[in-house]
Formats: C-alpha cells, sequence, structure tokens
C-alpha cells in the first residue's frame, strides 16, 4: 500500500492516459480528480463509481481510492494540504480568502455522505468546465501571476464544491423542513462566533419561539442545539489536531472555548481522550 504526499502548498497534475498509473494508494492531503473526457471507474474506500467526462470527485486524506480507465480519459488531480490551507486564513474584512478554510471544514463535516460524483447540480457542470479549462491553460501557458490566479479559481472552485455538497446534505440528515437545514447552515456560517450561536439569538434571526426551536430542531436532527454545537465544534477540533499543528490554546481560542481547560475536558468526555493523545494516535495512523 503506497502513502502519497505533497511537500508544497498545493499542485495540479494533468495526465491523459489508457491505463491510470497510480495503483491503489492513500494520500495524506485532500485530492479533487476531474475527468476532461472519457470513461471508467473510480474506487474509493470499497465503493464503486462509474465515471464519464466532466465528473468530478473528492478524496480526504487516508481515502484508499484508485481509478480504473475503460476509454482513453483526460484527468487533472487538484492536490493541497494543511500548509495552503492555513495559508488562507485571511484576516483582513475586504479578503474572501479566509472562507477556505471554513468551506473546507464544512466538506470534512459531511465528506462521508458524499456518494460518487460532486457535481449534483447540472447547472454547475458548465462552470466547473470552464474553471478547469481555465486552470488548465494558465498550467500551459505560465504567464506572470499564473500561481496566484490559479489560486482564485481553486477557490472559486472550491465553493461551487462546497455548494453541492450543501444541496445534499438533506439525503444524510433526512431533514423534514428546510428551516431546520437553514438553522445548521446558520451554526455552520457562525461557529467562530459564540455569541450568535446563543439560542436566543438564533430563534430571534429565525423569528421562532426559544421553546419551539428547541423542540424543533430535536425532532428533526434528533439532537438537541447545544448538542450539535458541540459536536461541530468537537470536529473542527479534530480537523486541526488531525491537520495543522496549532496549539490547544489556540484552537480554543478559535472556536470560543473559555480556555485551553475547557476544551480539553470537553473533548475528552466526547472522545474519551485527550486532545494530545488523539493527535499522536492520527500521527500514528498516517
Amino acid at each position: 500500500m503506497r502513502i502519497h504526499h505533497i511537500h508544497q502548498p498545493f499542485d495540479v497534475l494533468l495526465v491523459t492516459v489508457d491505463e491510470c498509473p497510480i495503483k491503489e494508494h492513500k494520500n495524506t492531503f485532500i485530492e479533487l480528480v476531474y475527468m476532461f473526457d472519457g470513461t471508467g471507474t473510480y474506487h474509493i474506500n470499497q465503493n464503486e463509481f462509474r465515471y464519464q467526462k466532466e465528473n468530478l470527485f473528492l478524496a480526504m486524506p487516508m481515502d484508499l481510492h484508485y481509478t480504473k480507465v475503460k476509454e482513453t480519459t483526460a484527468f487533472m488531480f487538484i492536490r493541497f494540504n494543511n500548509i495552503y490551507l492555513n495559508a488562507q486564513k485571511a484576516r483582513d474584512e475586504y479578503s474572501n480568502l479566509g472562507d477556505w478554510i471554513h468551506k473546507l471544514e464544512y466538506i470534512f463535516h459531511n465528506n462521508n455522505h458524499l456518494q460518487g460524483c460532486i457535481l449534483r447540480n447540472q447547472h454547475d457542470k458548465p462552470l466547473v468546465r470552464a474553471l478547469m479549462e481555465a486552470i488548465r491553460q494558465e498550467y500551459a501557458n505560465r504567464q506572470t501571476l499564473h500561481k496566484e490566479l490559479v489560486q482564485q479559481l481553486l477557490n472559486t472552485l472550491l465553493t461551487v464544491v462546497a455548494r453541492n455538497i450543501t444541496t445534499h446534505i438533506p439525503e444524510k440528515t433526512q431533514l423534514a423542513q428546510n428551516t431546520s437545514l437553514d438553522i445548521i447552515h446558520y451554526i455552520h456560517q457562525n461557529i467562530y462566533n459564540p455569541d450568535l450561536l446563543r439560542a436566543e439569538r438564533i430563534a430571534s434571526h429565525f423569528n421562532i419561539s426559544l421553546n419551539y426551536l428547541s423542540e424543533y430542531f430535536k425532532k428533526h436532527t434528533h439532537e438537541t442545539l447545544q448538542q450539535y454545537i458541540i459536536n461541530y465544534k468537537i470536529a473542527l477540533v479534530e480537523i486541526r489536531l488531525k491537520h495543522s499543528d496549532m496549539r490547544i490554546n489556540e484552537i480554543a481560542a478559535e472556536l470560543g472555548f473559555t480556555d485551553d481547560s475547557h476544551l480539553i475536558k470537553t473533548f475528552r468526555k466526547h472522545r474519551g481522550m485527550s486532545p494530545l493523545e488523539y493527535r499522536r494516535e492520527a500521527l500514528v495512523l498516517v
């Protein structure tokens, strides 16, 4: 079993093949796989999906995957790691690059529910094709500032990926009403602002009573509002422990815990181990 690494923030690989040269493997980075044309099967974590032109697949770190080519296929592999993602945490109020890490966390949290090609919204396929063609041209011509332009194109691409995943979360959560999904989106968008996550603020935002909010949310998600918020925060803590070198106090401050002791206590309660123990175990698996 081969495990692949990249030693730069991101890279793009373009290949046209009759047989995929990379056999069954795992990556320590995130990979988007796009097919400009061709047919075959994409295998990931014991699942097999037929692919055709304009399909897009997502492989998360340590997913087991490989491709079998039936008809000559032009692939684009877009690969990026936590070095690149951490660099996108822009704090300038006029910059949207900081949204990169938030969108990616959203994908991390829901990636287990992806089935096959990411692009479920047919209207997004021409947009993604245009983005991929633009990236391909930039890499072929390599004009001045081509890396910076590719970065902006990737940012747009990831936004489209997040939108397609968002569209199909109801299949995973089995939500019966759009409002409960809207509340979940609100929580994801404001997870870094504890004041906006108070039940009173959420009820006011959706113009519903506090009691009804609690009953409604639990009915459709099978979790209380606070349970959902804590579980989501713990999932984000796990991402940082696995894929960054952030200190515990830095993670605690970013996610609105009182201090590092509060984070450690909460994490141990939900995961049965300390954050540092979890990080050590994650490194052993890599």
